[in-house]
């Protein structure tokens, strides 16, 4: 069963499944002990926090290990407020945070604190300008994400951080880190392992030298006195392993996924009436992409993808089950019902996603049939923003060299589509892209963009 959800939880990365079983043998003792036992459980721990350390950018002794990202997040941002209490007692935050941030501004202000959020665009994103506007002479704490979890839209947070002055700025980085290399600007940053492939139960709260912090919990020895409670030696030791070992495969996965991830953007307004493609187009996470389809109930449609054999997820991964609307899609102004994300995981295959792309029109018709609707077809033709190449009738290496040509009329982010009746440019392409740095995103029918025959290969310029 393919599983697209990996926004939600990874599959266990195999270096993950491997480091745990050893530590279990080699880690399992008291780090705080000095008997010899104790001693190799701490070395351990102290090898994965510098592991850590290194992905992130950060010092081994700013590093302290959590029970979950969501605890990283609540001690993070609670134990900042603390810390920065003569400044203030108001918390600053995007519109669309994970739901733990929002949840610890409402305790926040329940307790007497203030909390602002700021809006965002309709892909989802931040103005840099508008958050440091939203910064008053109390804000103690200034939160971002460094991508959201729901439409996989990337904030700016390094030019956030520089228009934010001294107000500490914590990163929620659950759902980059691994994917891609640590943003810049955070005073805080929070991670947790199971996104990345590690196991579920190892969350990560990284606190720069200088930032003052005080924990909102009582005091204990473990953690740096930040976060109480025996410390799981094996699974820290199983999350900094995998994590090592996703950075290292990062570049090369994220191409691969990007291509079929722009695939699904591409062809899924193209095969179902009424439906729209969230998140921005190309300041995005590689792996993820969330549509709308209208007059369609998004658990409905879920249950129905899971019968067919798929793994999604409808809306928010920590709200779906409350019923209740998408806080990131209304603050997006983006149609709440009947969103599908997907979120491919490392090692999805190409003939998963044609697949689905062949389930999925047949599905959503399934579940409007009985509604009675008289939907538009799709408008055929390529999208607006498409460079249309016809090379059709010439032999490779004439479809690439036309490519090479035409593509510097085509702005970063932007689609060429190849129309080709050589077999030879369905390897020839994917080639040049991978030689050039530019993005493969698949293939269509040429029928697509005008033509009678052949195929499309689309290419997204970097």
């Amino acid at each position: 069963m393919p599983y697209f959800d990996a926004a939600s939880t990874a599959p266990p990365h195999p270096v993950a499944r491997q480091a745990l079983l050893a530590a279990l043998d080699e880690g399992w003792a008291d780090p705080a002990r000095l008997h010899r036992s104790g001693r190799q459980a701490r070395m351990l721990l102290d090898a994965a926090r510098e592991t850590v350390a290194e992905v992130l950018g950060a010092r081994a002794d700013e590093i302290v290990f959590t029970a979950s990202g969501t605890q990283a997040v609540h001690l993070g941002i609670l134990g900042a407020l603390r810390g920065n209490r003569r400044r203030g007692a108001h918390l600053l935050h995007s519109a669309v945070e994970h739901s733990a941030v929002l949840h610890t501004a409402e305790r926040w202000e329940a307790d007497g604190g203030a909390a602002t959020a700021v809006p965002v665009d309709r892909h989802g994103r931040v103005d840099a300008a508008e958050f440091a506007a939203a910064l008053r002479p109390d804000t103690a704490l200034a939160v971002l994400q460094s991508a959201n979890h729901e439409v996989g839209t990337l904030q700016p947070v390094a030019e956030t951080a520089a228009l934010t002055g001294d107000v500490p700025l914590l990163v929620d980085a659950a759902q980059s880190v691994g994917r891609l290399p640590a943003p810049d600007g955070w005073s805080l940053l929070t991670a947790s392992a199971h996104k990345w492939g590690g196991p579920a139960g190892v969350g990560v709260l990284a606190v720069r030298k200088g930032v003052r912090y005080v924990s909102p919990l009582p005091a204990d020895d473990r953690e740096n006195g930040r976060v109480p409670g025996y410390v799981n030696v094996p699974a820290i030791v199983a999350a900094a392993a995998s994590l090592r070992a996703v950075r290292a495969e990062a570049d090369a996965e994220n191409a691969r996924l990007r291509a079929l991830v722009e695939l699904i953007r591409h062809r899924v307004p193209q095969l179902i009436p009424s439906v729209e493609v969230v998140g921005h187009p190309e300041l995005r996470l590689p792996h993820l992409v969330t549509f709308s389809c209208l007059y369609v109930d998004g658990e409905v449609l879920l249950g129905e993808l899971d019968r067919a054999g798929f793994a999604v997820n409808s809306g928010s991964s920590c709200t779906s089950s409350t019923l209740t609307p998408s806080h990131v899609l209304a603050a997006m102004g983006v149609l709440t019902e009947g969103n599908v994300r997907v979120s491919l995981p490392p090692g999805t295959a190409a003939a998963d996603v044609d697949r689905f792309l062949d389930v999925l029109p047949r599905v959503v018709a399934e579940i409007r049939a009985p509604l009675g609707l008289d939907l538009p077809a799709p408008e055929p033709g390529p999208p607006a923003d498409a460079l249309v190449l016809d090379t059709l009738g010439k032999r490779c290496p004439l479809p690439i060299i036309e490519l090479a040509k035409r593509i510097p009329e085509v702005a970063p982010g932007g689609r060429i589509a190849v129309l080709s009746d050589d077999e030879a440019a369905r390897h020839d392409i994917p080639a040049w892209c991978d030689m050039c740095g530019h993005t493969y995103a698949g293939e269509a029918p040429a029928t697509e963009y005008g033509a009678d025959h052949g195929t499309a290969y689309v290419v997204v310029k970097q």
